[in-house]
């Protein structure tokens, strides 16, 4: 079986992956993990993941259908043009100065 390692170093700190070990069972990972990354005190915490409990997620939800990691996901001329558009249908208008 194949494992995965994540480690932290320091308290406080996010868990990095560190590795893979491939091992008969989990019991024998956890042994070498131990060895490897715990034995002189260089990680402060550490996780040993069958490979096939880790799953990747790439679907991710986007109702607004905006991308917050792109300049182009604020369409800002879209939204003037919807704002003009319902100014002009509003029965109230408005004008520049109004307030």
């Amino acid at each position: 079986m194949i494992f995965e390692i994540f480690r932290r170093e320091r308290r406080g700190q996010p868990f990095e992956h560190a590795g893979s070990v491939v091992a008969p069972d989990a019991e024998f990972a956890e042994a070498w993990v131990r060895e490897q990354y715990g034995r002189r005190g260089e990680s402060a915490a550490l996780w040993v993941v069958p490979r096939e409990a880790v799953h990747e997620i790439d679907d991710f939800a986007d109702e607004l259908q905006k991308n917050y990691h792109r300049v182009d996901g604020y369409p800002l001329k879209e939204k003037l043009g919807r704002a003009r558009e319902l100014a002009a249908k509003s029965p109230h208008g408005l004008s520049a100065g109004a307030g």
